[in-house]
């Protein structure tokens, strides 16, 4: 594969994310939460784009639930310990229930649905759900990664430190590993951004904070949607 090879397919990868409703939905989360971190609760352009940003971002959401619906009623791999299970399945709960409210909180804010006060109490409920799903996946996570910890110290103990990095199930695992730790502290920099958008600590997580927050965890669910690059084999 030549260089000029390698760009044209870089380029169609980029497309290929850009085509993306999700991609572009997370994109359009970092120009949000950063337009809140600039303006820092305070009127003006950065708010502005801030609040129109949110609404919009809620048309690529729409029928969303009906992917974690699906992860609720799917059956879990064998093996997996209860309480994982139970918590997964919350997860899935809480944020099928977010994504649904979420629709109806934007009829309400587009002006199709007129009740102003139901809107905002279902936006209100939609966002502790999200926060439940968050504090949820976070401890999924960390679950998980107790068990790839011990599975990958029993191969270790089987393995001679130059044999583990070349054997291909220690690295998918550690790869795994690393995949989850991540996803970990997406989750958990989360639940900040949503005790921030409830102001339940309104003196501790500012409008600043919040979006300073919501911007980082935009940044790493853009990069978990890269597609793996082309490899440039050398002749």
């Amino acid at each position: 594969m030549t260089t000029l090879d390698l760009s044209r397919a870089e380029l169609a990868l980029i497309v290929l994310y850009l085509n993306k409703a999700e991609a572009r939905d997370k994109i359009c989360r970092a120009i949000q939460y950063g337009s809140k971190f600039l303006s820092g609760g305070q009127p003006g352009t950065a708010q502005t784009v801030d609040k129109n940003t949110s609404l919009a971002r809620k048309v690529f959401r729409l029928f969303k639930f009906v992917n974690d619906f699906h992860g609720l009623i799917s059956p879990v791999p064998k093996g997996t310990p209860l309480p994982l299970v139970l918590l997964g399945k919350s997860k899935n709960a809480l944020l099928s229930t977010f994504l649904f409210l979420d629709q109806i909180v934007w009829l309400g804010r587009s002006g199709i649905y007129k009740n102003k006060e139901r809107t905002e109490l279902l936006g209100r409920i939609s966002l502790f759900c999200w926060l439940g799903s968050s504090v949820c996946t976070s401890a999924v996570e960390i679950g998980e990664l107790g068990r790839l910890s011990s599975s990958m110290k029993k191969m270790e103990k089987e393995l001679k430190d130059d044999e583990k990095h070349h054997d291909e199930l220690y690295r998918a695992k550690l790869q795994k590993s690393n995949d989850r730790t991540l996803a970990l502290i997406k989750s958990s920099m989360d639940i900040v951004v949503a005790i921030g958008l409830l102001q339940l600590a309104p003196k501790t997580i500012s409008p600043r904070v919040t979006g300073a927050f919501g911007f980082t965890t935009s940044l790493i669910s853009c990069y978990q949607l890269l597609p793996s690059r082309p490899k440039l084999k050398t002749p």
